[in-house]
C-alpha cells in the first residue's frame, strides 16, 4: 500500500509540492511567532537577573530599565550624587554602582561605573584585570577590541553627529567573561573619568590654595595615570541611575519602597519586564490569531485541491473497486496519501519556523548581546499533536468522498 501511495505521489508531484509548501508556510508563521516571543522573553528575563534594583530620578520606570539594564540610548533625568553617597553608606546595601552614559567608541556604548559592578557581572574576567587607573577600561566579551589596546571615546554616536573626545584614549586593561546581557557590548570605564571628561568634576590641585577663588582653566584635562578613586560623597556630580545590590530580599523591598517618591524612582527590572511581557503577549496573540486564520484558509484550499485530485482519479478508484479492493484499503490509500503530505508539510513548517526564528534571534543577539534561546517547549509538542490530529481528520474528507462514487460510474467517466 505504501508503494502504491508513493507511486501516486510521484505521478502527481506538482500538486503534492503545492500542498506541502502551502501548509509549511502556514505552520512556519505560527511557530516563528511562538519561538521568537519565547526567546525574547527568556533572554531578557535572564539578562535582568543580574540587576536587583535600579534607582533613578522620577520618570518612566520602563525607560529607566531599558537604559540602565539594556543600555538603550535615551536621555534620563539625573539623580543627585548625594543619593549615591547615601546608598553607599546604607547598611542594607552590598554596593551601589553609579552608571553614566553619553559616550561611545566604534559603535559600542561607553558606560561609566565601578569595579564593584564589573565584579558582580563577571566575577572572573576572561582576560586581563579590572581598571585601576582613571585612563583604563574593561570591555565586554562581545567588544571587538584587544586587551592592551587603546580606544578613543566619542560624545554621542556617529549617527547622531557626535564629536570625538581628544582629551583621553582609554587603555583596555581587561575583558569580562560572557554575561548574556547587553553589557557584553559595552566599554566600562571609571565613573570619575566620565565626570571629569564632561567637566562635571573639578580636578584636585596639588596646591589647594592656588587658584582657590578662580575657576579651573582645564576642567577637561585628565590625569590618565591617576589611581582609581571610587569613594563618593555628597558632593559627587549627578548621574542617570544607580544599580543597587541589596544584602537581602527584604532589604530590596524596603529600599524600593523608600526610594519610590516624588523625586526618585526605584524599580525591580524583572517587574518592569513582566509588564512589558504582557504587552508582548497581546501582540503575540494578535499574530497567532492571524496565523490561525491563515491556516484555516490553507486547510480549505488543501481540501479543494484534494477533492479536485480525487475527481481526476475517479477511474483509478473505480478500477480498484471493480477489482474487489476492500473499502478500508481504498480509504487507507486516499487518506494516507493526503495525510502523508500534510504530515510532511507540518514538520517542514516547524523546521522553517525554527530556522527563521534562529536567524532573527542571531541578529538580535549580535545587535544587543542579549542571548535569546530559541527552543521548543512541551506546549509546542501539544500544539504539534493538535496539528497532526487536524491533518488526520481533514484527510478523511476526500477519502469518504471517494466512496460515494460507484465503480461503474467511475469507470464510465
Amino acid at each position: 500500500m505504501i508503494a502504491f501511495i508513493l507511486a501516486d505521489l510521484r505521478r502527481f508531484w506538482g500538486g503534492a509540492v503545492a500542498i506541502i509548501v502551502l501548509l509549511a508556510l502556514s505552520v512556519a508563521l505560527s511557530s516563528v511567532v511562538t519561538l521568537q516571543e519565547r526567546a525574547v522573553r527568556l533572554g531578557t528575563a535572564r539578562a535582568s537577573d543580574k540587576f536587583d534594583l535600579v534607582i533613578g530620578a522620577a520618570g518612566s520606570d520602563t525607560q529607566l530599565t531599558l537604559s540602565s539594564v539594556f543600555l538603550q540610548p535615551s536621555p534620563l533625568p539625573l539623580i543627585s550624587g548625594a543619593m549615591l553617597d547615601k546608598l553607599s553608606n546604607d547598611n542594607r546595601v552590598a554596593f551601589a554602582a553609579p552608571i553614566g552614559f553619553g559616550d561611545s567608541a566604534l559603535g559600542f556604548p561607553i558606560v561609566g561605573t565601578t569595579t564593584d559592578l564589573i565584579s558582580a557581572l563577571s566575577p572572573e574576567l576572561e582576560e586581563g584585570k579590572l581598571f585601576s587607573r582613571l585612563g583604563e577600561a574593561v570591555i565586554g566579551s562581545a567588544v571587538d577590541l584587544d586587551v592592551g589596546g587603546r580606544v578613543s571615546p566619542m560624545h554621542g554616536t556617529v549617527e547622531t553627529g557626535g564629536h570625538a573626545h581628544t582629551e583621553i584614549r582609554y587603555q583596555i586593561s581587561g575583558r569580562m567573561a560572557p554575561t548574556g546581557t547587553a553589557w557584553d557590548r559595552a566599554i566600562l570605564v571609571p565613573m570619575r573619568t566620565v565626570w571629569q571628561l564632561h567637566g562635571m568634576e573639578a580636578h584636585e590641585e596639588h596646591d589647594h590654595n592656588e587658584h582657590a577663588d578662580t575657576p579651573h582653566d582645564h576642567d577637561h584635562e585628565i590625569d590618565v595615570d591617576a589611581p582609581l578613586d571610587e569613594v563618593f560623597d555628597a558632593k559627587s556630580p549627578s548621574i542617570p541611575a544607580i544599580l543597587v545590590k541589596p544584602k537581602t530580599i527584604a532589604d530590596a523591598y524596603r529600599l524600593r519602597q523608600e526610594y519610590r517618591s516624588e523625586n526618585t524612582l526605584a524599580v525591580f527590572p524583572a517587574e518592569v519586564l513582566t509588564r512589558l511581557y504582557s504587552t508582548l503577549g497581546d501582540a503575540r496573540s494578535l499574530l497567532l490569531g492571524i496565523a490561525v486564520g491563515t491556516q484555516i484558509i490553507v486547510v480549505f484550499a488543501l481540501l479543494l485541491v484534494a477533492i479536485m485530485h480525487i475527481g481526476a482519479r475517479k477511474r483509478q478508484i473505480g478500477a480498484l473497486r471493480a477489482f474487489g479492493a476492500p473499502v478500508r484499503s481504498i480509504i487507507a490509500i486516499v487518506w494516507g496519501e493526503l495525510f502523508l503530505l500534510l504530515l510532511f508539510g507540518i514538520f517542514l513548517g516547524l523546521a522553517i519556523g525554527y530556522a527563521v526564528a534562529h536567524a532573527i534571534t542571531s541578529w538580535l543577539t549580535a545587535t544587543t548581546a542579549v542571548r535569546m534561546p530559541v527552543e521548543f517547549a512541551m506546549n509546542d509538542v501539544w500544539i504539534t499533536a493538535g496539528f497532526i490530529a487536524v491533518a488526520a481528520v481533514v484527510s478523511l474528507v476526500p477519502a469518504l468522498l471517494a466512496l460515494r462514487v460507484s465503480a461503474a460510474t467511475a469507470l464510465r467517466s
